[in-house]
């Protein structure tokens, strides 16, 4: 159920059958010469969408803008600052738990979220307001993503390539598959330390073009088959969370013995 498309008495009616809500995220930034800059958020909205058009649950609006400073030398990046972006998810988490949610997935399409999305979910676990977590669809399928591609990538790579030819294939250059891999990067994870350390900060450091992988390798039918495998883990993820008690969720009383109240 997409919640943009309802009315407030339809909505009404499912308030006492549901509690949960999933949240699509993602990011406006460069991803190459040939990919959109809403790739992220367009790749969370479809999986999220997907997932419970299946199920019945509630999907919200995407949250399109997401911390990616890193991505700014990039014309139209569009970014917002950490505690920005974690205040104003909580936030609307909060309205979330207001009309009666109490578990909520972040399905989340960028990686610079993550942190930031569990710090969000661990402030509202602590209080008791909600169960919230993040979910990666990249993540959730990493060894078909090895399987179906010999340099994935991490960004703007042919995972991402792939995913977009599927979801909305008149958005992809198809004549600059050959331009972002040449111009880009092949990721080397070692590269990224030097004695231990971890010593680049943006991706221009690391890719002239801000991409990484073989675009190349990408298909619509590889995207397809990558979309349906997240959308089943996704799936499954939210039938899990929907049947687990909310008791067992939230956080546990303290070992005893339990310190005095101060009072």
């Amino acid at each position: 159920m997409y919640l943009p498309h309802r009315t407030w008495p339809e909505l009404a009616e499912r308030v006492d059958e549901e509690s949960l809500a999933v949240v699509p995220l993602g990011s406006t930034e460069q991803h190459g010469p040939h990919l959109p800059e809403g790739t992220d958020y367009l790749i969370a909205e479809a999986l999220a969408r997907e997932a419970v058009d299946r199920t019945g649950f509630l999907c919200t609006p995407p949250l399109p803008i997401g911390v990616s400073s890193h991505h700014r030398q990039f014309h139209g990046t569009m970014w917002v600052e950490p505690p920005v972006f974690r205040d104003f998810v909580e936030s609307f988490s909060r309205n979330l738990t207001y009309h009666g949610i109490d578990r909520i997935v972040y399905v989340n399409a960028h990686g610079g979220n993550v942190s930031h999305l569990r710090e969000v979910g661990r402030r509202l676990h602590e209080d008791g307001t909600a169960y919230a977590i993040e979910w990666m669809w990249d993540e959730s399928i990493p060894d078909l993503i090895e399987e179906v591609f010999e340099t994935p990538g991490p960004h703007g790579g042919p995972k991402e390539t792939a995913m977009i030819m599927h979801i909305a294939e008149e958005l992809v250059r198809k004549d600059r598959l050959e331009d972002a891999r040449d111009g880009g990067a092949t990721f080397d994870y070692d590269a990224e330390r030097v004695h231990g350390a971890t010593t680049f900060y943006d991706a221009v450091e690391n890719s002239p073009n801000g991409v990484f992988g073989d675009q190349t390798d990408a298909t619509p039918e590889v995207g397809a088959e990558l979309f349906e495998a997240a959308t089943d883990q996704l799936v499954a993820l939210l039938e899990w969370l929907d049947e687990r008690p909310l008791e067992g969720l939230l956080p546990d009383s303290h070992v005893e013995p339990r310190p005095r109240d101060g009072s």
